[in-house]
């Protein structure tokens, strides 16, 4: 059976409670640079991600309590929440894992805020939550990718 072809650890998801705060400790200690930033409603979070280095941190506040992140916090409190790895074709793994036993949240992709995304059910990975993001739709800064 073939693997997931991984491009990179694309970033790491942190759900916190106070998006701004949050912003200003990691731009202000570890000199972290805003990427960009969106409320993304299908998935209930305004995210922010921020350039630290050469690898990328998703900062994720929930819209609203009843959202996956506003669980997340109530239940663990701010912390990982989530690691992602960059793959060409979201798609064609989703049916690769899918194929090979995993209990995935998606079956098909949504757009994220760095274009197609899907996300692994943290029982395949041990307790870690991982998301698939795609390439981004022509036209898009490679930056952003």
């Amino acid at each position: 059976m073939r693997h997931v072809a991984v491009r990179d650890l694309h970033h790491v998801g942190i759900a916190v409670a106070d998006l701004a705060a949050a912003v200003d400790r990691w731009c202000g200690l570890l000199g972290a640079e805003v990427e960009a930033e969106e409320e993304v409603e299908s998935q209930g979070v305004r995210a922010v991600a921020l350039w630290t280095g050469t690898g990328r941190v998703e900062l994720l506040a929930p819209l609203a309590a009843d959202t996956p992140v506003g669980r997340f916090l109530e239940r663990r409190g701010e912390g990982l929440h989530h690691v992602a790895f960059g793959v060409d074709d979201v798609v064609a793994e989703l049916r690769l894992l899918r194929d090979g036993g995993a209990t995935l949240i998606d079956v098909e992709p949504r757009q994220g805020l760095y274009g197609p995304v899907a996300f692994v059910h943290p029982e395949t990975m041990g307790g870690v939550l991982i998301e698939l993001v795609g390439r981004q739709a022509p036209g898009v800064s490679k930056e952003a990718q």
